[in-house]
């Protein structure tokens, strides 16, 4: 167990009471005793003239303007250099993009602000496509990945593995909501985000309805879909917890399929390195600005 070194704090300081009542910085700062300072007496000061009775015509004294601000007179600084508070955007829900026009070129992906959701099973690939495309970006680009957040618990951490129950469902609708607000925030204050998750057409739970409320309408998801044989090769180079058995991804990867004719666009990167994945994942993107998915 661990000891306080050195003297206590102060308790708080409540604004407008001066200091907080029993607290004595000499008590706390120990050093040589010290008696009451002698009181120094009071310099001479120049003579000063007799007072005179203001005269009975007179009237009060004219009101004295206050010196303009100068070298001596620097006035009040603005606040926002007084304490140095940088303001923020709060974050709000991401509108659809905006549709450009029929004459106009197709925009470019690379240099707008974006929130891409890449939903596909697990070995798709999606967190290693997602740093990529983030990293690569010509602007401020943010990555969240959801696994990574719902890791954020410790102790107590309720693995969907062990059974998906009530613990495990709270604490996925946390992490997802935690998402949201961050990836809000970020794109409030003009900078990309690109999100993560094992999105399943076939349970509402964990759908896509939670992302758009948490995130906007705005949001352009994306669906990564390999083959069954890529993903159960990429799952065996896994360890821990993010590794599932062969029986679980291909059961995964089975109901993502049901992603095929809902309108989503889907890359299959089964062929594909992770450079031209998240090239075409603009190229996608490209679309997906200019008609955005209905979903």
């Amino acid at each position: 167990m661990q000891h306080p070194v050195g003297s206590p704090l102060p308790p708080p300081h409540q604004p407008g009471h001066g200091p907080a009542l029993g607290w004595s910085p000499a008590a706390h700062h120990p050093g040589p005793p010290q008696g009451p300072a002698p009181v120094p007496p009071p310099a001479p000061g120049p003579p000063t003239a007799p007072r005179q009775a203001p005269h009975p015509a007179s009237g009060p004294a004219p009101h004295q303007p206050a010196p303009a601000p100068g070298p001596h007179h620097p006035g009040p600084a603005p606040a926002s250099e007084t304490t140095g508070h940088v303001s923020l955007p709060p974050g709000g829900p991401v509108a659809v993009p905006s549709v450009p026009p029929a004459t106009a070129a197709a925009p470019d992906p690379t240099t707008t602000t974006l929130a891409v959701l890449l939903i596909g099973p697990a070995g798709a690939g999606k967190t290693s496509v997602a740093k990529y495309w983030a990293d690569h970006r010509r602007v401020p680009t943010a990555h969240i990945s959801l696994d990574d957040v719902r890791e954020w618990v410790r102790s107590g951490f309720a693995d969907p593995q062990t059974g998906w129950n009530e613990h495990s469902e709270a604490q996925y609708r946390l992490a997802r909501r935690t998402c949201g607000f961050s990836a809000r925030n970020f794109l409030a204050n003009g900078i990309s985000c690109i999100l993560d998750d094992a999105v399943f057409p076939d349970r509402p739970v964990v759908g896509l309805g939670g992302w758009k409320r948490h995130v906007g309408p705005g949001l352009l998801p994306v669906v990564l879909l390999p083959g069954l044989d890529i993903v159960l090769e990429r799952n065996a180079e896994r360890s821990g917890n993010r590794r599932l058995t062969d029986e679980e991804v291909a059961r995964i990867h089975g109901r993502m399929a049901g992603w095929y004719g809902s309108g989503l666009p889907i890359i299959d990167n089964s062929q594909l390195d992770i450079p031209d994945t998240a090239h075409l994942l603009d190229e996608v993107l490209s679309r997906s600005i200019a008609s955005p998915p209905n979903w």
